[in-house]
């Protein structure tokens, strides 16, 4: 199959295509529309590529699928459509409900390619009740590793990973084991190297200012191009590749003061593709607004995600399960923090927020479905972010990794697990890049002085050395060490506890079970837990035995008694127990 090469450059006086590689390269004539776009040759699958504007480049195309070179390197052409897909009785699961599991593709294989997240491991993660995989973002992005929240080249895959034709496979074979694929995209900003956007038209404006400098451009004098970008970049990945839901990173730093922001234009469209493809297809959106706004239908003035993160309910789980109450968790920690975000989603829904110094927020609505909300005691920000990404498992006991787990999946919200959780891994995930110089040396220093005085000496007991992003083994250390078929020690606890808790999870999918039964959180005593729901969620994380009413108990960790008088938890016990009625 053969297509027209085509590039947006509204300003440009001429544009080129440059075809081949090397010295066999050669230069072909383009012509302009009235619109903006200009075309060229017709030329088959697997031609490399590139443009001159305006005497300048060569550059790779903005929208190119393909970047086998590097994102420096020339272009080259995809045919999405000649996949042969398998999944044609895929029906599609909505994001909504379902059990989330995020996945960096370098580090969860001892290869980290696409094509390495195999059958026997697709299928473990079906059978232990994950039902959408999360792939962190794939976008073509410098050197070979990284998280790829630098990415550049956004319509392609990156190579290392193995290009786009071992995404539509990866997807294809996650179908056939019943696993839905959500991916990471970024939308709010464009790496530093490697992005050649400016290049071609008005990608960018000065109006508004993000943490990485000059905004994209949704609102200003041309604006429509960048819209565009976005919106076809979206739905191409449902359609083209098949996948199932996309997660927005940082939406807040979307910044549009047009009449119809970006985010409500992308719903609207994104319907319409549901509607015609007939599978449910979801946004989920990263914001630390805690505005319910986001997850409001356009029709009611909202911006249409279906499903957003709640930083708040991790933070509240996190600070109260490790005591840790410094930084962005200094409001959090108590079990009236953890009370409110499992009654009330936010902490700060309109209160002060000592960490920003200013009121924060909005309140939740009671009525609005909880499941709007996806949850999570661990992701790649909370753990990689922090000085030496350590995960929770490395600093909480066995109960309190079990607790974690339960206080997740049976939840009124939509829970997430972050790769290696399901089985206790303790390895760190750390942030690791492969920048050229000198950008390399400037990120190296730039985290080292990022960790200064945050206090991370005396949570870790004394001098914290922070690894290095730019040294390879940074990256190797953080790989996946047990895997998903863990079964020794703590370990093979862990598996057995999440395998009960996916039995028990089926009682709290009925939203009239949580009519009758309205989550929250309660003490008897210091570190003595009961989650309130369909499934009372009871952990003993204190050094003294602890006793609750009698009841059905459906699954225990740890020493737990049970009789006509009541259920008695030793020290690091965890009991799930039914409600009545």
């Amino acid at each position: 199959m053969t297509a027209p090469i085509r590039v947006w450059a509204p300003h440009a006086s001429s544009v080129e295509c440059r075809l081949g590689a090397g010295d066999d390269a050669t230069l072909a004539s383009m012509s302009r529309g009235d619109d903006g776009w200009w075309t060229g040759p017709a030329v088959p699958a697997g031609t490399d590529y590139a443009f001159v504007v305006d005497g300048g480049g060569p550059f790779p195309d903005p929208r190119s699928p393909w970047q086998p070179a590097g994102v420096h390197g020339p272009s080259r052409t995809f045919d999405a459509r000649s996949y042969a897909w398998n999944d044609a009785g895929w029906r599609g699961r909505e994001a909504l409900g379902a059990v989330q599991y995020e996945l960096h593709i370098g580090t969860f294989t001892p290869r980290g390619t696409l094509d390495a997240i195999d059958e026997r491991q697709l299928a473990d993660l079906a059978r232990r009740g994950v039902e959408m995989i999360e792939l962190m973002p794939v976008a073509a992005f410098p050197g070979e590793r990284g998280w790829g929240y630098d990415g550049v080249s956004l319509y392609a895959v990156h190579a290392p990973y193995g290009g786009p034709a071992a995404l539509q496979r990866l997807v294809d074979r996650a179908h056939a084991h019943g696993l839905a694929v959500c991916l990471d995209v970024v939308y709010n900003h464009l790496g530093p190297d490697g992005n050649y956007l400016a290049q071609f038209g008005p990608y960018f404006t000065d109006a508004h200012e993000t943490p990485w400098g000059w905004a994209v451009n949704l609102d200003q004098p041309e604006a429509a191009g960048m819209r565009a970008f976005i919106v076809d970049n979206a739905l191409r990945w449902f359609e083209d590749f098949h996948v199932d839901a996309l997660r927005l990173d940082a939406v807040h730093a979307l910044v549009d003061d047009s009449d119809r922001h970006i985010l409500a234009e992308l719903s609207d469209r994104t319907a319409e593709l549901s509607a015609r493809l007939g599978r449910p297809l979801s946004l989920i959106a990263e914001s630390d607004l805690n505005d319910v706004r986001m997850v409001t239908p356009t029709a009611d003035g909202g911006l249409g995600m279906d499903a957003q993160w709640a930083d708040d309910v991790h933070h509240a789980l996190h600070a109260y399960l490790t005591g840790e109450t410094h930084g962005y968790y200094c409001d959090f920690g108590s079990i009236e923090a953890l009370d409110k975000v499992y009654r009330e989603v936010f902490v700060h829904d309109g209160s002060y927020s000592t960490f920003r110094g200013e009121d924060w927020g909005a309140p939740v609505p009671p009525d609005l479905d909880r499941r709007r909300f996806v949850v999570f005691a661990s992701n790649h920000d909370q753990v990689g972010n922090r000085a030496i990404g350590d995960r929770p498992a490395s600093r909480l006991t066995a109960g309190g990794q079990a607790a974690s787990l339960a206080l997740v999946l049976l939840s009124p919200f939509t829970p997430m697990l972050f790769m290696g959780e399901e089985h206790g891994e303790t390895r760190p995930f750390m942030f690791f890049t492969d920048h050229d110089e000198p950008l390399g040396s400037a990120v190296s220093e730039g985290r080292m002085s990022e960790f200064a005085g945050h206090g991370w000496e005396q949570l870790y007991g004394g001098h914290v050395d922070v690894p290095d992003p730019q040294d390879r083994r940074t990256f190797l250390r953080s790989k996946l060490g047990a895997g998903v078929a863990a079964t020794t020690g703590t370990n093979e606890r862990i598996v057995a506890w999440l395998a009960d808790i996916m039995e028990v999870r089926t009682r709290t999918l009925d939203p009239a079970a949580w009519e009758r039964h309205p989550a929250g959180a309660s003490e008897q005593q210091p570190r003595q837990l009961t989650m309130h729901g369909p499934v009372a969620v009871h952990a003993n994380l204190s050094g003294s035995p602890m006793a609750v009413p009698a009841g059905e108990v459906l699954a225990t960790f740890g020493n737990v008694a049970s009789g006509p008088e009541g259920i008695s938890l030793a020290p690091d016990a965890v009991a799930l127990v039914a409600r009545a009625g």
